[in-house]
C-alpha cells in the first residue's frame, strides 16, 4: 500500500499525491522509471487504494518470459491449442486479472507481433485465447518515445498506455528519503543495531545506479 512507500523528499510525495488520484480512475496507467525505483510497489499501491482492490492484482514480467510463450501466457489457450497444452486449456494473465488490475512490467520489451494483440486488448476490452475487462497499469525502463520512433514498439499501443503517465525519480534525485531507506530496511532485516551517522553520510553519498 502506499503506507509501504518511504519517501517524504518533494520529487517522491508528488508521485505519491498523484499515484493517489489516479487509483481513483479505471483509466490505464504507464509507469516510468529505472530499474529498482519500485515500479511495481507503485502499482500494487495504486491497486490497493483503488475500488478493484478486493479483485486480483497479476503483475508479470513481460522480460522475464520467452516470446514464444508470452502470448499464451497472457491471453491463455484452449485444448489442443499446440503440443504439450494442458487437456482442459489454460486460463492467462488477463482472464486471472478480471475486474481487477493486472501490472505488466517491461512493457517495452513485448515483441511487435504480439504489441497488435494486446493492443485489441486495450482497444475492444477482450480476450481471445490462442488457437478482461481490467485496468492495465505498465511499467518500463525505456524510453518508448524513441522506441516509437525507430518502429521497435508500436504507436497506436503507446498512445493507449499512455493515458495516465508517473515518473518515477531515480535514488540519486531524492537523497533526502536515503536515511530513512536504511532505517526501513535496517528495523526490518538487522533489528537492534543502530547506524552510526558517519555511515549514513558515507551512504547518502554513493551513487546507487541500482537505486532502491
Amino acid at each position: 500500500t502506499f503506507d509501504d512507500m518511504v519517501g517524504t523528499a518533494p520529487a517522491m510525495a508528488s508521485v505519491i499525491r498523484t499515484a493517489r488520484k489516479y487509483s481513483q480512475t479505471n483509466s490505464n496507467i504507464l509507469l516510468i522509471g529505472e530499474s529498482g525505483t519500485g515500479k511495481e510497489v507503485l502499482a500494487q499501491s495504486i491497486h490497493n487504494a483503488s475500488s478493484r482492490s478486493l479483485c486480483p492484482f497479476v503483475a508479470v514480467n513481460c522480460a522475464a518470459i520467452p516470446d514464444t510463450l508470452l502470448e499464451s501466457e497472457l491471453f491463455g489457450y484452449v485444448t489442443g491449442a499446440f503440443t504439450g497444452a494442458r487437456k482442459n486449456g489454460k486460463a492467462g494473465l488477463f482472464e486471472l486479472a478480471h475486474t481487477g488490475t493486472i501490472f505488466l512490467d517491461e512493457i517495452g520489451e513485448i515483441p511487435l507481433p504480439l504489441q497488435a494483440k494486446l493492443l485489441r486488448v486495450l482497444q475492444e476490452r477482450e480476450i481471445m485465447r490462442v488457437g478482461g475487462d481490467s485496468v492495465i497499469i505498465a511499467a518500463t525502463n525505456k524510453n518508448l518515445e524513441s522506441l516509437v520512433r525507430s518502429n521497435q514498439f508500436r504507436e497506436d499501443l503507446f498512445y493507449r498506455l499512455d493515458v495516465l503517465r508517473i515518473n518515477i525519480p531515480p535514488l540519486n534525485q531524492h537523497r533526502e528519503d536515503i536515511p530513512l531507506l536504511i532505517s526501513r530496511y535496517m528495523n526490518r532485516n538487522f533489528p537492534g543495531i543502530t547506524t552510526g551517522p558517519e555511515v549514513i553520510q558515507f551512504l547518502c553519498r554513493a551513487d546507487w545506479t541500482g537505486n532502491i
